[in-house]
């Protein structure tokens, strides 16, 4: 029998059998840390020895590539060529995951081993990502079998070791090997849905730039008792100079740091999304941020500024004595369309207009993640949200972009793709925290979701 539901069908039995289970058991094994330089041999090993085998089970060849920056996670390469005439996919994900951080695990459970409780499945990578590529080569698999063994069409993975670490080397990478990774269309799977409950489609997602100002004035502390009201004191100043940045209800000041706009298309891909609300989830304050945008408007299509850590004098243990120095450590997650390249110089502007051409600023070594998405009224847009719906029986979510940061500009810029994002996580998964996990609801029904994808992309293809 070859039809879209069988493919279905068989998506949904590969998940009740225990199949994917096993996989995904056998990958969280993989203490792939890529924040720790001991872990380099678990990157290699998580490539050759899980996802090169897997993955010629399908038909693909691979090959395992350096990373372009000495010292940093590997790649690796897969393809599925049925003809070099017919369209491709290229898909992604990452095979690295945050520290393990075993200590901090509810009893009965640890990062290394999936552990089943209720519908939860408890382990690290299990959200992010490992769960979400191995779904999204599961329901391939699937749909290869429905099909017979073909799916009229070519596919191309990019699996990376390092987007833990801000996926230093990509760029360059997918510059050096831009012929190699050519293809029609992109999609891949990461971040959370808009909320459990709530399949979603995403096409981009914001920027993030870290940055550090500094102010320091004298060497060491000195006694407030006999120097108070007599040495200025550089926590409070700095205090100040954030505050002429970001006001006391999160609004940034500083016009260039903002979009100039909300585009008319994202407003209407935004106006039935709904954000929080779901347990665990935190209360948002109404009036936090740019006013005059819904709570969906402000974290999808605006720009943010946040303070992450702010230091001066020793917090831990407080002397009295006025500091020398002060520190603080901001961020600015940033929506298509804003140059994360004048943000310094528009900051050092402000802050000497304002009398605090004292504090630098620098660009703290964090990788920058560039800000894109794809035109919400792309047609690729309409044909992914029209096979979801097929499948689900309900409209998705749309997202014009995630909140967070993702390499998604490397796909968009420099491979020149159109990028469809179908998330399988939900915001209470507590990646990058104890206790991560994957729901198995949502794994369930995402594997339907993508080899419903698959299918109809084959269906497509072979029409044109």
């Amino acid at each position: 029998m070859t039809s879209r539901t069988h493919a279905l069908e068989l998506a949904a039995a590969h998940f009740d059998s225990g199949a994917f289970r096993g996989w995904l058991a056998t990958a969280v094994a993989h203490p792939t840390e890529s924040q720790e330089p001991e872990r380099q041999a678990e990157l290699q090993r998580y490539l050759d020895d899980f996802i090169a085998p897997y993955v010629a089970s399908l038909g693909f060849s691979s090959r395992r590539l350096d990373n372009p920056v000495a010292g940093k996670g590997p790649l690796l390469i897969a393809e599925r060529i049925e003809d070099p005439t017919l369209p491709t996919l290229l898909s992604y994900g990452h095979g690295d995951v945050v520290r393990g951080d075993a200590s901090r695990w509810r009893e009965g459970l640890a990062p290394w081993t999936l552990v089943e409780q209720g519908e939860r499945w408890y382990g690290r990578g299990t959200a992010d990502n490992k769960g979400q590529h191995l779904l999204n080569l599961a329901a391939l698999e699937q749909v290869i079998a429905a099909r017979g063994g073909h799916l009229g069409y070519n596919v191309k993975l990019l699996l990376e070791m390092g987007e833990e670490i801000g996926s230093v080397g990509l760029r360059t990478f997918c510059q050096e090997q831009r012929q190699a990774l050519a293809a029609d269309l992109f999609i891949a799977s990461d971040g959370p849905r808009v909320s459990a409950s709530r399949p979603t489609l995403f096409l981009g997602a914001r920027g993030t730039f870290n940055f550090d100002l500094h102010l320091d004035l004298r060497e060491g502390g000195h006694h407030s008792g006999n120097w108070g009201g007599l040495l200025a004191n550089p926590g409070i100043i700095l205090a100040h100079a954030l505050a002429s940045l970001v006001d006391a209800q999160g609004q940034i000041q500083v016009a260039g740091l903002k979009p100039t706009e909300l585009p008319a298309p994202v407003r209407r891909a935004l106006a039935d999304i709904e954000v929080g609300g779901a347990p665990g989830d935190p209360a948002i304050d109404p009036h936090w941020g740019e006013p005059g945008l819904t709570p969906a408007e402000r974290v999808y299509g605006w720009n943010t500024f946040e303070l992450l850590a702010f230091t001066t004098g020793n917090p831990e243990a407080p002397v009295n004595a006025i500091p020398g120095t002060a520190r603080a450590h901001c961020q600015i997650r940033f929506v298509a369309g804003c140059d994360c390249t004048t943000f310094i110089p528009l900051i050092e502007a402000h802050l000497a207009e304002r009398g605090f051409a004292a504090v630098r600023v620098t660009r703290a070594k964090d990788e920058i993640l560039h800000a894109s998405r794809l035109d919400p009224e792309n047609p690729w847009v309409d044909w992914a949200l029209t096979s979801l719906t097929r499948t689900l029986g309900e409209k998705p979510a749309l997202l014009p972009n995630f909140g967070g940061g993702l390499p998604n500009d490397i796909f968009a810029d420099i491979l020149d793709l159109p990028t469809l994002w179908v998330p399988h996580s939900y915001p209470a998964c507590s990646q990058h925290a104890p206790n991560e996990h994957l729901l198995a609801p949502v794994a369930r029904q995402g594997l339907q979701l993508m080899a419903g994808l698959f299918w109809d992309l084959g269906d497509r293809w072979s029409r044109n």
